[in-house]
């Protein structure tokens, strides 16, 4: 990002990504469909919270491009629509190990 110059709409559109990604819900329910395709009511089994809640969320998702939206029937599967996210909590899950084992060696 140090390289390129960003316009304020880019850097809101970033911060937009960002905290959409900042609620825990969404973050399980996109690695739950890091797996493959669930649908709503397999993932709020999975999730144990209620099929309103998971449907707020992927909607959210859904607006973001972050995930696909499929029907059959009276079911509404969800996939994963834009794979770069998980190159992203990658980096992040990442980050974390090596600060919390650098923590880690200071108390052992």
């Amino acid at each position: 990002m140090a390289s390129k110059r960003l316009t304020d709409e880019a850097f809101e559109l970033i911060a937009l990504r960002f905290k959409i990604l900042s609620e825990p819900l969404r973050l399980k329910i996109i690695h739950l469909l890091q797996e493959g395709e669930r649908s709503v009511s397999e993932l709020k089994d999975e999730l144990n919270t209620s099929q309103p809640n998971v449907s707020k969320h992927l909607r959210i998702l859904q607006d973001a491009g972050l995930v696909n939206r499929r029907q059959e029937g009276n079911l509404v599967y969800y996939s994963i629509a834009d794979e770069s996210v998980f190159a992203l909590c990658e980096t992040v899950c990442s980050s974390l190990e090596q600060r919390f084992k650098n923590q880690a060696r200071i108390f052992t």
